[in-house]
């Protein structure tokens, strides 16, 4: 892996002994954190549908309703400097070192800012819980601020297997203390104790690992990585009011039991999405910054990555559309039958949210920020008035039904840039959709028929079972037999890696 790190350094890959070993080591952080993200999965999955069934919605809408305003803090604490670290690799060891002051000093301001806003905002949602919620999970700010830029150089020196241990072994505690605490009548204060807790051990794993000194920022010395880094912010902060007023709509408007029918919805629908994503969003970036300055590697990796994505989030999102009544009154019950309708239609729409976060990556390390920025200011503005337009005359329905009207203007947008950026055709991008596109749409026509002949006799888990294996079994056929030289050409990708020579992607 040393050798490995070493080849990153390099900001282009110019043979073919180079791009071999760079996709072996993608290969490798890929399966590790993948491996380490679905066993975490696994376990967090588990002990979530546990506490669901222990918390009522008004615990998940109390939550919710302080995540709204963490989440953006969090990103304001967090400065994209991560991303700065990544992208512009010539910073020397005092400016990483005035990073990582400059992470901690903005983890501190954003739990003092916690501090004198949480009894305004408990006014503000009517909620008296809410402030000392807001108080208590601010902490998570200092903490993870010790991690961010320590985080993003163990990234950059491709160390992923470390990571994804690290990411294990906090989805296993995790799993078993908010099972502990839920049993115990913690209530909201569950969901509380678990994000603090998750915090505390991924930070001091990242430490073990990767430790480095706190220097004083000097804005002069850090003006590159802090005006690439400002754009990001820009560009996340706007994507978190575009992303996240549906949530505010739901918690102002429709109430607390609306917002955790919704938020638990929103969860179901993505939770496939979301850990994919943040599992390709790990490793992704260390290699587009490897290839920076060659654009047929970008091509190639954006490619590649994109259509492993696809195979699979495309077949589950559709699927958790299809069976999302069944599933609901099955796993969770009754009282939760009003995420039924929001969770079908975000579910369906999940599939298109799993493959765009390549896009700004590829900005991001091509240091064309401000396209983005400029985007998510369009969007910071248009997404929210449709979800309150939405959200007023439809619901949690109508807030869902938003974000199939809307969303794919900007996605649109961010293509074209992309697209043309590293001069990649749309039909080769089509091209890698394809096995996925096809292959999800005969398996939703078979279960469909399942549903359809299955009779009013049935009850809803023997008819759960029945799509969910119809489904499983009708993709992996219609993949084998229409896509099969594709899925040869990913075997011997996999085994070429394995090995100390091969193809590329």
């Amino acid at each position: 892996m040393r050798n490995v790190a070493a080849l990153s350094g390099a900001t282009e890959v110019g043979t073919p002994v180079e791009a071999r070993a760079l996709d072996h080591s993608l290969l490798r952080g890929i399966a590790w954190t993948a491996a380490a993200k679905w066993a975490s999965q696994a376990l967090s999955w588990g002990s979530w549908l546990i506490v669901a069934r222990l918390l009522s919605p008004e615990d998940y809408g109390l939550v919710g309703m302080a995540a709204l305003y963490l989440g953006l803090v969090t990103l304001l604490s967090e400065f994209g400097l991560g991303t700065a670290v990544l992208a512009v690799r010539e910073l020397s060891v005092e400016q990483i070192n005035q990073l990582n002051g400059l992470a901690v000093l903005l983890g501190l301001a954003g739990w003092l800012a916690s501090c004198a806003v949480a009894l305004p905002l408990g006014h503000f949602f009517h909620a008296p819980q809410l402030p000392l919620v807001v108080v208590a999970m601010s902490t998570t700010f200092v903490i993870t601020s010790l991690k961010t830029v320590p985080l993003a150089l163990l990234q950059r020196d491709l160390q992923f297997k470390a990571l994804a241990l690290i990411d294990l072994t906090q989805g296993a505690v995790l799993a078993i203390a908010m099972i502990g605490f839920a049993m115990a009548g913690f209530r909201y204060w569950t969901l509380v104790c678990g994000a603090v807790l998750g915090a505390m051990i991924s930070t001091w794993a990242v430490l073990k690992l990767r430790h480095s000194p706190l220097a004083w920022p000097r804005p002069r010395a850090l003006k590159p990585a802090m005006t690439l880094s400002s754009n990001i912010l820009i560009s996340r902060l706007c994507w978190y009011i575009s992303s996240n007023s549906d949530f505010l709509v739901a918690g102002r408007i429709l109430g607390k039991a609306a917002l955790g029918f919704y938020n638990v919805g929103w969860t179901l629908a993505n939770v496939a999405v979301d850990k994919l994503t943040a599992l390709v969003g790990q490793v992704t970036p260390a290699f587009f910054s490897a290839v920076q300055t060659d654009p047929p590697a970008m091509r190639r990796y954006l490619l590649r990555i994109t259509e492993g994505i696809a195979l699979v989030t495309f077949p589950v999102s559709v699927g958790v559309a299809l069976v999302a009544r069944d599933f609901v009154l099955v796993a969770l019950g009754a009282k939760w039958a009003g995420t039924i309708a929001p969770l079908q239609i975000l579910a369906a729409y999940a599939a298109v949210r799993s493959i765009t976060p390549l896009l700004p990556q590829v900005l991001h390390i091509l240091r064309d920020t401000k396209f983005e920025m400029w985007n998510m200011v369009a969007a910071a503005v248009v997404m929210p008035a449709t979800f309150y337009i939405c959200g007023q005359r439809l619901g949690t329905v109508g807030l869902a039904m938003a974000w199939v009207l809307v969303d794919p203007i900007f996605n649109l947008r961010l293509y074209r840039r992309v697209f043309s950026k590293i001069q990649l055709p749309v039909r080769a991008y089509v091209g890698a959709l394809w096995p996925a596109l096809s292959g999800t749409f005969l398996m939703a026509a078979v279960v469909l028929a399942v549903g359809r002949l299955s009779g009013s006799a049935w009850t809803e888990g023997l008819r759960l079972a029945a799509q969910i294996g119809a489904g499983v079994v009708s993709y992996g056929l219609a993949c084998l037999l229409l896509h099969r030289r594709r899925l040869k050409a990913f075997y011997a990708l996999v085994v070429a890696a394995r090995g100390s020579s091969g193809g590329s992607l």
